[in-house]
């Protein structure tokens, strides 16, 4: 993955977490759980792209 693409990735993912966080009304309980999942998964999304997590099986719904 470029690295023009991950850094506009992560600029993204950031700038809709601020605009959650701040115009969407939630408890501070329910904003910290999401932020620390959205943060999860931006690390791991992040060492994907890097190679650091190698070949991750691919999750499989159903039969397929």
């Amino acid at each position: 993955m470029p690295l023009m693409q991950l850094l506009i990735t992560l600029v993204v993912v950031g700038v809709i977490l601020w605009a959650i966080n701040n115009y969407i009304p939630m408890q501070t309980n329910v904003k910290k759980i999401l932020n620390v999942v959205v943060v999860i998964v931006v690390i791991l999304f992040v060492l994907n792209a890097f190679g650091v997590l190698g070949s991750t099986p691919r999750l499989r719904l159903g039969r397929w």
